[in-house]
């Protein structure tokens, strides 16, 4: 996508300015690229609900900063690559998976976009919390 108008942007001037814009043209989708290739490991976004409520619930902290360590690390491309991590994450549409943490006690619900590397917190409770709330639309 990048290469198929780099000929066309280059304008008719002497030969000389032809070849420095096709090389910084060239140098310019080049970092493109290898940028795209390297971004696949996971991003938390708005951890701080994660923090605040490590803060309140102490006994999930534990638990929960593993989940965090283990995901920041993931370089998950799939639905099928997230469930052989955590086979007991259930995938509820809409993008949204709900993680266990801590033996089921607690539930996490996240919104995964697998070609962003994004994973972007909607709701953390307790098991009873989670059953009050409607997880599709949170």
């Amino acid at each position: 996508m990048c290469f198929k108008n780099l000929r066309t942007k280059i304008e008719n001037n002497d030969e000389e300015q032809k070849r420095k814009k096709l090389k910084i043209n060239f140098a310019i989708c080049e970092v493109y690229f290898i940028f795209e290739a390297k971004s696949t490991i996971m991003k938390i976004w708005d951890k701080e609900l994660l923090d605040k409520y490590i803060t309140k619930h102490y006994d999930a902290s534990t638990a929960l900063q593993r989940w965090i360590d283990f995901v920041e690390e993931a370089e998950w491309k799939s639905h099928n690559e997230l469930k052989s991590d955590f086979p007991s994450a259930d995938y509820i549409g809409n993008n949204r998976y709900v993680f266990n943490i801590r033996g089921n006690n607690y539930r996490l619900v996240t919104v995964v976009v697998f070609i962003g590397g994004i994973l972007k917190i909607r709701f953390i409770g307790t098991h009873a919390e989670y059953d009050k709330i409607n997880c599709r639309s949170i």
